[in-house]
């Protein structure tokens, strides 16, 4: 238990004292969307609500990720660890779970839920909204589930994102389908397929496949490709 709060405590201490690095200012909107606003911490239980295997069918969506034992994973916009802990229990001992949020408080309830677990292999990070802080072309995959469309900076996140991909790395995002007036989730937090591609494709990424069986939700499987240079 206390290694891993100490892990979380040491990580948001390091942010801390990092180099400071400019954050821009927040557009409102990108590429024709609006931008949603990042869900407070006080809203937590709702990530571990009853109902929530129910309506989204969490099992089905860790089945299609496929993860394997030993592999490096992350949870970006982790929060209180719902699908952390099940990460970390696929990878196994020899394999990490990053766990970045940019709520220091969702953070401790993600460290104390793991050391209830006696799980050892997840690695909490205070990201910022601009650099998750991740180790550089390590991760397997990047799982991303209800939380892109509330980066309010998507262009430095996915360019950060890419960067910390394997070569043969994916980034995975899961997201209300906007195209589908009975998903009974606010429109600003809803994302069409077409709108995730649209926004993915210029930072470098490839739509590999989607998964289409889950309620409410896609689930579009990204690999990163060569960005075209602007022409000077």
């Amino acid at each position: 238990m206390r290694e891993l709060v100490c892990i979380a405590v040491l990580g948001a201490a390091a942010a801390a004292n990092a180099q400071p690095v400019a954050i821009p200012p927040a557009p409102t909107h990108y590429m024709g969307r609006e931008i949603a606003q990042t869900m407070h911490y006080t809203g937590a239980p709702w990530l571990v609500r009853e109902s929530r295997q129910r309506e989204e069918d969490c099992r089905l969506l860790i089945e299609a990720l496929a993860i394997k034992p030993g592999q490096s994973v992350c949870d970006i916009g982790c929060g209180n660890g719902f699908y952390t802990l099940e990460l970390a229990r696929l990878v196994g001992p020899k394999g990490t779970v990053y766990a970045v949020d940019i709520q220091p408080e969702m953070l401790r309830m993600l460290s104390h839920r793991a050391s209830e677990t006696g799980l050892t292999n997840i690695r909490p990070i205070l990201g910022s909204p601009v650099d998750p802080r991740l180790p550089a072309g390590e991760l397997d995959l990047i799982l991303c589930v209800d939380v892109y469309h509330e980066f309010s900076h998507p262009a430095e996140m996915l360019a950060r994102l890419r960067e910390s991909l394997a070569a043969d790395g994916r980034l995975v995002l899961a997201e209300f389908r906007g195209e589908d007036p009975a998903v009974p989730i606010k429109p600003l937090h809803k994302m069409t397929k077409a709108q995730v591609c649209k926004e993915l494709e210029p930072a470098g990424f490839r739509l590999e496949r989607a998964f289409d069986r889950l309620p409410w939700q896609h689930l579009l499987f990204f690999a990163s490709v060569p960005v075209a240079e602007d022409p000077e």
